[in-house]
């Protein structure tokens, strides 16, 4: 009796731990399934930033000097006449009145084309224009690149400066010409080469001719530059 009641007993046991046996293996597959059967969840794709349109250099933010007459840099608004005057110093010389007007084109390239360096880089050697160590281009009196300055060409988009150095990576949507009156020597002389140093370098690229107001530059607009120029004609 004894016997038979230690072997129902075994047998009991046994049972029930294959039954906790089984019911945790079905336990863990059920798990399993439902986790292959729920949908994983969508990450969203990140937000990738907006390329933005680099802003255009405020000729005030700027420092020019002239070779050979160790001026103090000048100061104005890009696309508006200066009205503030600003101090420059000339060796030799007494301290004279600092430009009171601008005259400014820009050279715009068309939506999504740009200016490549390598191929800006010879073309603005080829009218004249020198290196400046303040990064900018400018054309002297003399092509060689001595006397003052008579106008200059910069970035149309900011730091506005130009790095000679990296010039096969470098573009850019734009230059901007300008001159400053008083000019050194002969304005008149110095507007005309401007303006036909800005139509050379729009027919090169394709680009447009802008006046100061990035507007089409048409006839009558020349003429007022041509008029202002005259002002400040000795």
């Amino acid at each position: 009796m004894a016997t038979e009641l230690r072997w129902a007993l075994i047998v009991i046991s046994a049972l029930i731990i294959g039954g906790l046996l089984i019911h945790g293996l079905w336990s863990v597959r059920k798990k399993e399934n439902q986790d292959t059967d729920s949908p994983a969840p969508v990450k969203k794709p990140e937000t990738a930033p907006q390329p933005q349109r680099e802003e255009e250099p405020q000729l005030d933010e700027m420092s020019f000097s002239a070779v050979d007459e160790d001026k103090q840099p000048a100061s104005a608004e890009a696309d508006t006449e200066a009205t503030e005057q600003a101090e420059t110093e000339q060796q030799g010389s007494p301290q004279e009145t600092a430009p009171q007007e601008f005259i400014i084109l820009h050279i715009d390239m068309p939506e999504g084309l740009t200016m490549a360096g390598s191929k800006l880089l010879p073309c603005v050697l080829s009218l004249g224009f020198k290196y400046s160590d303040e990064g900018f281009f400018n054309r002297h009196v003399e092509s060689s690149g001595n006397g003052p300055v008579l106008f200059r060409l910069v970035n149309m988009y900011n730091p506005g400066t130009f790095d000679i150095d990296n010039m096969e990576q470098f573009s850019t949507g734009g230059v901007s010409l300008f001159m400053t009156l008083p000019c050194e020597g002969d304005s008149m002389a110095a507007f005309n080469m401007l303006h036909s140093a800005a139509k050379k370098l729009a027919d090169e690229f394709g680009a447009s001719v802008l006046d100061s107001n990035r507007e089409p530059l048409t006839v009558n607009t020349t003429r007022a530059y041509v008029e202002k120029v005259r002002e400040y004609t000795v």
